[in-house]
């Protein structure tokens, strides 16, 4: 709530905490396996990757659709959130390290640079050309869209533009320390406005971009 970084000390008390189906199996795992570490000597080393961005998401993710939406003019105002945006190929090495260097039992961030999401935004506009948003949509607003799209996506059997569990977990700030990972295994993430900027030109290049963006 004071928006100080995260660690691997954060802990929540249980998966009913936790937003969404998805994130909740997250934690599960998680729990399970530094459990099968401790309890039956598995050599199980844990990574928790922030918000990866980057070349190659050809669905695209969650986080991906912030820069298809971003690029295709879908995105005319922002709310109050924070993320930490990490290049995926810095994900990627950061499982290699883990796995050759971690300690067995023992959790690793895998981040990058805590941003707001104007700051996201103002990095995309650097990298693409394309202007900013400048207005900012009150939580409340958004949750009420969130509801209602996520609904309709529903009864279309489609995937909803503002998932409301996304509206939901954005009244946090997601950041996070990679402090132990850098310490430990040596991690030394590019920057965030790399990951974008790799990210947007992939995208670009491969067609998600409409023509007249």
């Amino acid at each position: 709530h004071d928006r100080t970084p995260a660690d691997e000390a954060g802990e929540y008390a249980s998966a009913d905490d936790v937003v969404g189906h998805y994130k909740k199996s997250k934690f599960l795992s998680d729990v399970l396996a530094r459990r099968l570490a401790k309890d039956e000597g598995l050599p199980v080393v844990v990574v928790n990757p922030a918000a990866p961005i980057g070349p190659l998401d050809i669905k695209p993710t969650p986080t991906g659709r912030i820069v298809t939406d971003f690029l295709n003019g879908k995105m005319p105002s922002y709310i109050d959130t924070g993320l930490n945006v990490v290049h995926v190929e810095d994900v990627a090495l950061g499982h290699w390290l883990a796995a050759t260097k971690g300690r067995l039992g023992e959790r690793y961030i895998l981040g990058g640079e805590n941003l707001t999401l104007k700051q996201v935004l103002d990095l995309l506009s650097k990298v693409s050309g394309r202007p900013a948003p400048r207005f900012q949509t009150p939580y409340a607003v958004a949750y009420a869209f969130g509801a209602v799209d996520t609904a309709l996506a529903r009864l279309r059997g489609t995937e909803p533009r503002a998932p409301l569990d996304a509206i939901k977990m954005a009244r946090h700030y997601m950041w996070f320390s990679s402090d132990k990972a850098k310490r430990e295994l040596g991690y030394a993430p590019r920057t965030a406005e790399s990951a974008l900027k790799d990210a947007a030109d992939w995208f670009l290049a491969n067609g998600y971009v409409k023509a007249a963006a």
